[in-house]
């Protein structure tokens, strides 16, 4: 294919790779090798993690969670315009200023959807195993070109404003990469068979109801823990779905698989664990407190929670 997956990490893996080079000369950060370290670290995993051995990849992790744990994560200096030159340029660019965040949601949808099977020769346009990944990844620089082109700024500071963004969310950063893998490590150790069991003991055996109200608290809680419902999936469908929603009730598979994610979203409203939804809106909008966020959503997240053990209840009977 033209645009792979890989193609997307190396653009990651590079803007990451010049973060961590300012970090590093950067004076006004009292942790500059430290926090330039663990961001050069995170930016070879997104550059050659194709390649490098997983022991490695191991050890480069435990070296970045070593410098977290002795405070060697800290902030810099950005050279960040003041107030009054933010307004300034605010009311110069009006309504155009959300042209590069709108482009990203409409090319991603055009190009996942409309050029998922579009080939130029032989070669696929779009990555098959994931376009929808892909397709963000090419939206994303396609509006950091028209971010430029309207600002008139240079790559220089799509560079600084990367690393400022980079440095507010700090370790966060490196969640998504490791959340992604924990729904099949969790499967594979079992997991799942564990909390069957333990349903096995606590749950009246024709009990669909109270079957129904574990799982969906359960794909919140597990999704609190691992920050993804992607991830709590496997594990929740292996201990519970299956075994009783689907074999012993007979469950229709496809409502239990989306209804079950949404549950778990009401998870993600809910930890820091998810820090793209999370973390990053409070690093963006320059909060004092970071887990602000989650504290306004809580109360939409228990009442969707509730609601979602209410319609799969019905469903499921």
């Amino acid at each position: 294919m033209i645009f792979s997956v890989e193609f997307i990490y190396i653009i990651m893996g590079i803007i990451g790779l010049l973060c961590s080079l300012y970090t590093f000369t950067d004076k006004a950060n009292p942790r500059r090798i430290q926090s330039g370290l663990f961001y050069f670290i995170y930016a070879i995993t997104l550059l050659f993690g194709k390649v490098i051995p997983p022991f490695y990849i191991g050890i480069m992790v435990i070296i970045m969670v070593i410098i977290v744990g002795i405070g060697g994560l800290k902030k810099g200096e950005y050279g960040e315009a003041t107030e009054q030159q933010r307004e300034t340029r605010r009311k110069r660019l009006g309504n155009w200023l959300f042209l590069p965040a709108l482009l990203i949601p409409i090319l991603t949808v055009i190009g996942a959807k409309l050029l998922i099977n579009v080939k130029i020769g032989a070669r696929q346009l779009l990555d098959p195993t994931n376009p929808t990944l892909v397709a963000l990844g090419i939206a994303s620089v396609i509006a950091i070109i028209a971010a430029m082109a309207l600002t008139k700024s240079t790559p220089t500071t799509t560079v600084k404003e990367s690393r400022r963004l980079l440095e507010a969310i700090g370790w966060a950063v490196v969640l998504p990469l490791l959340l992604a893998t924990l729904g099949t490590i969790f499967t594979k150790a079992g997991v799942g068979t564990v909390v069957s069991n333990i349903i096995t003991k606590i749950i009246p055996e024709n009990s669909l109801f109270w079957v129904v109200v574990v799982f969906c608290i359960g794909m919140a809680f597990f999704t609190m823990i691992m920050g993804n419902a992607f991830a709590a999936f496997p594990v929740m469908a292996a201990g519970i779905a299956i075994p009783f929603m689907i074999h012993k009730f007979g469950a229709n598979p496809n409502q239990i698989a989306a209804i079950s994610m949404f549950a778990g979203y009401c998870g993600t409203l809910m930890t820091p664990m998810a820090a793209n939804f999370n973390i990053v809106p409070a690093a963006l909008l320059d909060l004092k407190d970071k887990n602000h966020v989650i504290r306004v959503q809580i109360p939409t997240a228990l009442f969707i929670l509730a609601f979602n053990i209410v319609i799969m209840y019905i469903l499921v009977k």
